[in-house]
């Protein structure tokens, strides 16, 4: 048996060197059908790959209140039509929180965006604008998940004596002391001189954004150089014990209605995040994805699929005298039908094999492009593979039962 295959496989190529113009048309057909499958799910693998980072450095144990909810709304509409236009969260709202909510298990911490694009310059030269420049207090590197790879973070004293102080991401490190150790050296900032006290470990983009071109200084000192007019804060908590989690959530937002002075029946006017809500919604868009993904790549499939099938009929009509010759010399209707199934398997085996490295090198191009971190989709190079056998016995058994079928006097004439 094995040596009949064998044969066939060789049949099948002695095929595809007669016919190179149909052979490499089928072939491309199953390639492109592969490689949107291979391709979408490679994307969707890397999304959901962001998806995974961006929650860890959020923080599995945290929540937050911005102005709006998920901090990318200038404002919702109201169930009425009235756009709700929330108050900012102030510098006087955030210290009050600060003081006012004391527990054992939980950690605050302010923050707020000073400078987008910020322009950078050291003792030789200046960098792009391309630096963003928060203001935070000394909680803030702990709660946010922000590690130092040298040096050191800030200290309480640094932010109460408003320190010169600054811990710095490693894209400003390439940028401005490339071979160059830069712990105690000089930045300026707006013309204001700060002393590099640490570097911020690298983090991979969260959300399309990139983590490592932060610049983080005390935020007294970032609220007087920059001194912007619609100043919005981030109130950030970190739960030490999983288990009192809810109860805090409850508790912080009765403090913070408390400081926004809002009587019982009033709605909140801010926005509170949730991490494990945030990890419930990103695991909903992910399946939905990978779904969408997955229907896409099926029904490319599916076109291959028909149109190899017509290829091999095709063939099966041009090729009806050899069919003919290979009955008379004593070939049964199984291995004829053997010999145009294996051909198409061979054929489709191919094409998946092309379409999936390209499908690999789509999603890796995307991904790079997108800033995301990308591995390796092994579930969907299996998931191709078994879709290429699927594709090959829809496609190739009725030509190969057409071929078996043919009289073998019939085929013989056949001209």
């Amino acid at each position: 048996m094995l040596k009949i295959i064998y044969e066939n496989i060789h049949i099948a190529f002695e095929s595809i060197k007669s016919q190179k113009i149909r052979a490499l048309i089928t072939l491309l057909i199953i390639a492109f059908g592969i490689m949107a499958l291979v391709g979408t799910l490679t994307v969707v693998k890397g999304i959901d790959n962001n998806f995974s980072s961006s929650l860890q450095s959020l923080g599995s144990n945290k929540f937050s209140f911005r102005r709006y909810a998920n901090n990318f709304l200038q404002g919702r509409r109201h169930p009425r039509g009235r756009k709700k236009v929330n108050p900012k969260i102030t510098f006087r709202n955030a210290v009050d929180f600060k003081k006012r909510f004391k527990d054992p298990n939980a950690v605050v911490a302010l923050s707020y965006i000073a400078a987008l694009n910020a322009e950078i310059k050291n003792a030789e030269k200046k960098s792009d604008p391309k630096y963003t420049i928060v203001g935070v207090d000394a909680n803030f590197m702990t709660v946010n998940a922000f590690e130092t790879k040298e040096g050191r973070s800030f200290a309480d004293k640094d932010i109460k004596n408003n320190n010169h102080f600054a811990v710095v991401g490693t894209d400003l490190v390439k940028e401005l002391f490339k071979n160059t150790d830069p712990l105690q050296k000089e930045i300026i900032i707006k013309g204001n001189r700060f002393k590099i006290i640490g570097v911020l470990k690298s983090k991979q983009a969260t959300f399309g954004g990139s983590e490592n071109n932060r610049i983080l200084i005390p935020i007294n000192l970032a609220r007087s150089i920059f001194q912007n007019k619609n100043d919005n804060y981030d109130i950030n908590v970190a739960v030490t014990d999983k288990k009192q989690y809810d109860a805090l959530v409850s508790k912080a937002i009765a403090v913070m209605r408390n400081i926004r002075k809002l009587k019982p029946a009033q709605a909140n006017n801010f926005g509170l995040n949730r991490s494990d809500k945030l990890a419930a919604e990103l695991k909903k868009v992910s399946k939905s994805l990978t779904l969408f993904a997955f229907i896409i790549g099926l029904i490319t499939i599916l076109g291959s699929s028909i149109a190899l099938m017509n290829i091999m009929l095709v063939s099966v009509t041009e090729r009806t005298r050899e069919i003919g010759v290979r009955k008379a010399l004593g070939a049964n209707r199984i291995l004829i039908m053997l010999q145009f199934f294996i051909e198409t398997l061979t054929i489709t085996f191919l094409g998946g094999v092309v379409g999936i490295i390209f499908g690999i090198l789509i999603g890796f191009g995307v991904s790079s492009l997108m800033h995301m971190p990308f591995s390796m989709p092994w579930n969907a190079i299996s998931m191709a593979f078994f879709v290429i056998f699927v594709v090959a016995i829809i496609s190739g058994l009725y030509p190969a039962y057409k071929a078996s079928k043919l009289d073998p006097i019939q085929a013989l004439r056949y001209e």
